[in-house]
């Protein structure tokens, strides 16, 4: 089953990319494969960007605020992947976690566990 399409970009941003022929066509950062929508769940439930930028290194503060910022300018078209992925993973039987119960893998339980 082909994917749904996304709603049409209405602010492009430099580190942003869409492309049908990577990720299904859902917005990504520019050099990588990250999904904008999967720094958008972090933030959006409580990650500031120092934390994401531990978690994805490579990208750099650039390529996260834009990020961000693409999603901020971009509501319908963030909202649209997040539904579709979801969906996707119901057709999957995936079974998932809210993205504030995720580990990541410098949190504060690890880096005790470290010590």
């Amino acid at each position: 089953m082909a994917a749904a399409e996304l709603p049409m970009v209405l602010v492009p941003h430099p580190h942003v990319r869409v492309d049908k022929k990577t990720l299904n066509g859902s917005p990504f950062v520019a050099g990588s494969k990250v999904p904008v929508r999967r720094l958008w769940a972090f933030y959006r439930n409580g990650a500031n960007v120092d934390v994401l930028l531990k978690r994805y290194p490579k990208l750099g503060p650039a390529k996260i605020f834009d990020a961000l910022a693409f999603a901020f300018d971009n509501p319908e078209v963030i909202e649209a992947d997040m539904l579709r992925e979801e969906e996707a993973l119901k057709r999957e039987n995936v079974a998932t976690k809210p993205a504030t119960q995720m580990d990541l893998p410098f949190s504060a339980k690890r880096a005790s566990r470290r010590s």
